[in-house]
């Protein structure tokens, strides 16, 4: 980890993983869900493995795989992030509505960071998931009100340029980043880095009340936006206390 943290960086050609529509719950996308038999069983491997994934770019079959966009060819979902990875390729995912949906995973956030999703553009988020992507910094983007993928044209084949500032103090929760694509279409998303408060903590034995008692509350700093300036929460922490 260096001394100073990372910075936005502009997704850049990035391919679409995945396309899905609404309600993408966190058991479908973590490890922790039923996957399929043919699917290697462990955790970054066993992220998208999910026997009930319904992949537009498959034209709806059911199951963990997905189309490996440079070659045409249908392979397993942890295949072609791999793929991509080796090749320098960013990737994103389109989704539907309440996209991680359901109980709070935190593998449902880290299992497509190491898969090397840099965004996640979708009509809505749930609440939780979305904080969660944003401490490990993946993107997180909404379609304008009433625009999704499907109504902008975007069928997952495109390459796909996010223009983010380069600069963290141009870069504002809520506002208005524009999307482009290889084939000449452009639209605009929110940025859902929001301004939620955040806690840095400490471990220390003597508490008894949280993390199974390790857990020193130091007060409360900064925001998403900062995790992702930092390159993730931890990064963020650990830089604030070295600091100190």
């Amino acid at each position: 980890m260096t001394t100073n943290p990372p910075g936005p960086r502009e997704v850049k050609d990035a391919y679409c993983l995945l396309n899905f529509g609404d309600n993408i719950t966190t058991s479908s996308i973590s490890p922790a869900g039923t996957i399929h038999e043919d699917s290697p069983a462990v955790m970054k491997r066993g992220t998208f493995a999910s026997t009930c994934l319904v992949n537009k770019l498959l034209n709806g079959e059911v199951g963990p795989k997905t189309v490996h966009i440079p070659t045409g060819e249908k392979i397993c979902i942890y295949d072609a992030a791999s793929r991509y990875k080796t090749a320098g390729q960013d990737t994103i995912i389109l989704a539907g509505a309440e996209y991680g949906s359901g109980s709070s995973r935190d593998w449902a956030a880290k299992g497509p960071m190491l898969l090397g999703v840099k965004a996640i553009i979708a009509k809505s988020f749930n609440r939780v998931h979305r904080s969660n992507l944003a401490s490990i910094r993946i993107v997180p983007l909404c379609f304008k009100s009433g625009e999704d993928a499907e109504t902008l044209g975007l069928t997952g084949h495109e390459r796909y340029t996010i223009h983010l500032p380069s600069n963290v103090n141009e870069i504002k929760p809520g506002q208005d980043i524009t999307v482009t694509t290889d084939t000449a279409n452009s639209f605009v998303c929110t940025l859902r880095l929001d301004t939620e408060v955040i806690t840095k903590a400490l471990s220390r034995f003597d508490c008894d009340h949280i993390f199974d008692g390790l857990t020193w509350l130091i007060g409360i700093d900064q925001v998403e936006l900062a995790c992702y300036n930092h390159g993730g929460m931890l990064s963020y922490i650990i830089r604030s206390l070295s600091n100190e």
